[in-house]
Parts: C-alpha cells; sequence; structure tokens
C-alpha cells in the first residue's frame, strides 16, 4: 500500500455533485461517503469492503459507489449528509458527529472503555443499539455497526514521555473524549482528519499524534517522523466503524434488502476485526525492524489519565441526558465484564508469553 494511493483521495472536495439515491431498472444506485480515505488499509477498506458484499449479496439489485474523505463531502460531515438526504448512506465512525450529540463518543470508543468485543457485545445483546438507534432516529439516520480497530497505538511522540511534565503544552493530534481527558493533563489536543496527520508532524504544527495502530500508522508513514510510538491506547481502547443510512431511505427498501445491507456490515465488521489483529501483527515487526520502539507510559502518566477521564465522563454525565443514558446502559454491562475479563482474558494473556 503506498501512503500517496489513498491519501489522495481525501485532497479536496471534489467537483462531483451530491445526488439523490436513483432507481434504475430495479437497480437501487446510492452514493455512499465515508470519514476515511477508501484505500486506507482497515477504516476505508471497511467502507469498500461492505459496498462489494452489499452487491454480492443482492445479487446487484443494490450498488453503492464509495467516496473516500473530501470527495463528496468533508471526511466530519457524512452524517450531516446522510441526515439532509444529499445521500442515502455514509460511512463513518460515530464521535466523528459527537457535535450533534455527546452520546456519539460511547458507540465509537472512550478512554478506559470496553475492548471491540465487549463493545460489540453490548451493541448486540446489551441494549447498545436500541438506544443507538433511538438517539439517531431524532436526527433520521439509521446507525449500524460495521467493524472496530481493536486496541490502538497511545501516540506518536517526537520525544520521550518519562513524566507528566513531558506532557505539558505539547500539540496533539487525538481525537475523542481522549482529547477532553488530555486536555486536563495540559495537552493542546487537536482534531484534525487523517490525510491531515502526516503533513502536520512533519511540519511542526503537531508534537505528537494519535492515530490508529501499525498497521494505518505505519500507512500513513508516522514513522518517517519519529520512532518513539507509545501503547497502549488508554484513550481509545477500541474504535467502532458505522453504517449509515436515512431513514427515509431505509424505510423505502424492501426487508431483504435491509437485512443484506445488515448482513454485510456484519461481515464487513468481522473481517475488518481480524484484518487489524493480523496485519497489526506485521506492520509492528516491520517498524520494530526500521528502528521504531514501542514503549509504554511512565505510572504516574497513566494514573493521571485514569483521574482525568473520571473526570470528564462525569462531566459529560451530568452535561448530556443522552450520554447519562448510554453511559448508565454500558456500566450496568462493564460492571460484570471487568471481573470477567480479569479472572480469563487478562490471566490468560499474562501467562502465554
Amino acid at each position: 500500500m503506498k501512503r500517496r494511493t489513498f491519501l489522495a483521495s481525501g485532497a479536496g472536495l471534489s467537483a462531483v455533485a451530491l445526488a439523490a439515491p436513483a432507481v434504475a431498472q430495479g437497480v437501487i444506485e446510492w452514493n455512499m461517503p465515508s470519514g476515511f480515505p477508501k484505500a486506507a488499509p482497515g477504516v476505508g477498506t471497511n467502507s469498500t469492503r461492505f459496498a462489494e458484499l452489499v452487491e454480492r449479496m443482492s445479487d446487484g439489485r443494490i450498488r453503492l459507489t464509495v467516496y473516500g474523505a473530501g470527495e463528496l463531502v468533508p471526511p466530519f460531515a457524512v452524517e450531516d449528509a446522510v441526515q439532509q438526504g444529499n445521500v442515502a448512506i455514509g460511512h463513518s465512525t460515530p464521535y466523528y458527529a459527537a457535535s450533534k450529540t455527546s452520546a456519539a463518543h460511547w458507540f465509537t470508543g472512550v478512554p478506559f472503555g470496553m475492548t471491540a468485543t465487549e463493545h460489540f457485545a453490548w451493541l448486540k445483546w446489551g441494549g447498545g443499539q436500541e438506544i443507538w438507534d433511538e438517539i439517531y432516529a431524532e436526527r433520521n439516520l439509521k446507525p449500524i455497526y460495521s467493524g472496530n480497530s481493536g486496541v490502538q497505538s497511545g501516540g506518536w511522540f517526537k520525544n520521550r514521555i518519562e513524566s507528566l511534565d513531558d506532557l505539558q503544552g505539547l500539540n496533539m493530534r487525538i481525537a475523542g473524549l481522549g482529547g477532553e481527558m488530555m486536555r486536563k493533563l495540559g495537552v493542546n489536543a487537536v482534531l484534525m482528519p487523517a490525510t491531515e496527520i502526516f503533513q502536520a508532524l512533519q511540519s511542526g504544527a503537531l508534537d505528537a499524534a494519535e492515530w490508529v495502530g501499525p498497521l494505518l500508522d505505519q500507512a500513513f508513514g508516522l514513522q518517517r517522523i519519529t520512532s518513539l510510538c507509545y501503547t497502549p491506547a488508554y484513550a481509545e481502547p477500541s474504535a467502532g466503524l458505522e453504517v449509515v443510512v436515512n431513514t427515509d431511505a431505509w424505510a423505502e427498501l424492501p426487508a431483504d434488502l435491509q437485512a443484506i445491507i445488515e448482513g454485510a456490515a456484519m461481515q464487513a465488521a468481522m473481517e475488518t476485526l481480524g484484518q487489524f489483529d493480523y496485519y497489526n501483527v506485521q506492520a509492528m515487526a516491520q517498524l520494530e525492524e526500521a528502528g521504531v520502539e514501542f514503549l509504554a507510559f511512565p505510572d504516574d502518566v497513566v494514573t493521571a489519565m485514569r483521574g482525568a477521564w473520571d473526570e470528564v465522563r462525569e462531566e459529560q454525565r451530568a452535561e448530556s441526558a443522552d450520554a447519562a443514558r448510554v453511559l448508565e446502559s454500558i456500566e450496568a454491562f462493564t460492571d460484570k465484564a471487568i471481573p470477567y475479563s480479569a479472572a480469563f482474558t487478562e490471566r490468560y494473556l499474562a501467562s502465554r508469553h
């Protein structure tokens, strides 16, 4: 994967006009903008694989044309375009639309939050999908889970982080509530589209950047700027992807095509999670061979992150009824999931090597 191959898809808005859903000779043709470069490993190929599956599973009755970030709409405006009916379907991650509702953060991922498998378990059986449906219905959107990155990198830093003092005043690209957490530790958290990260690091506008993990971080060339990568991402232990459909367009689909869209999203989700697990392994080994150090944050920094997150979480609970509702549901699940993972997964992983 050449870095320029997929970064080119986010170079700017194209002249392509937003098109309403079209039906010709029984074929439904929809444009589908994504919040990510469409050829980017994992996050981008999640959208293209989903579109491929929908067409194959429907025997060509529904066709999706995927547009990468910035080609049809700006990266953070996918949900807006679907809500307004400018497009019938979009691909993104919920917290890119957190300005609409802070509850969106929890459907992507939050600091010290759920793992990828816990996230899906909560959505499927813990009431998460029902709450997501209700909150998004207020904006004329039908949300569908389509994948997860798993545990991410904590960030690429130009200088070593040896104590909490080393974070003071750093300009760091970091998304979601992780950014709010880091602000409490003295970091200037900056949200920017993925396609701008490399240039901002290279120019000195950023001192550090959190993106995804070895696979995508390598593909975006972050190792060309610094060889210091801190893990794990306490700010983002997992990150969910989504397909969103305009509720009017969704209601017009026959039941079998609705089921096909949901089924294709689930298959794409499983493939994407596996893709990250497999190729992160390869990318990490390659990065280490090239001199990259995968470092642990100092204990005092982790402790401070935890305390800062507790503050941010309670602020969110107090400020948003939707966020409070989502939190209550998540906590009902994680209060039991944490002891389970400690007794099973953590004990196993601690002994495996």
